[in-house]
């Protein structure tokens, strides 16, 4: 099983999360720790490959956490928000900046963890 390395404030972000979403959440990422992809997965390939949004639905809200399994030491949480895009299924470029911060983190980290 792969280690899971939370970036940033994501861990304290799904932390926040109502109950149900944290669960599926962490039933989600066990998965990816296990090399499985799970079905509530869908890759982010703006991102380039191996970058993958879990996508839950509660109460009228959407709940989004993006982790990276391409590197190679392991998964790497980068961001869990909840969604309030104004623009439909689209991203806030807030995200996008955050997810694209945090995933150049993970990739330094991967590169010298030991």
């Amino acid at each position: 099983m792969r280690d899971l390395v939370w970036i940033g404030s994501s861990l304290d972000d799904v932390s926040a999360f109502p109950p149900d979403v944290k669960r599926a959440f962490g039933f989600g990422l066990r998965e990816v720790q296990k090399g499985v992809t799970p079905s509530m997965a869908k890759p982010l390939t703006q991102f380039g490959s191996g970058v993958f949004e879990l996508r839950e639905a509660f109460a009228g809200d959407a709940f989004r956490t993006v982790y990276a399994v391409k590197l190679e030491r392991a998964v790497y949480v980068l961001h869990a928000f909840k969604k309030k895009s104004k623009s439909g299924i689209a991203m806030p470029r807030e995200d996008i900046a955050v997810i694209e911060m945090r995933l150049k983190r993970a990739q330094e980290i991967d590169r010298t963890k030991e």
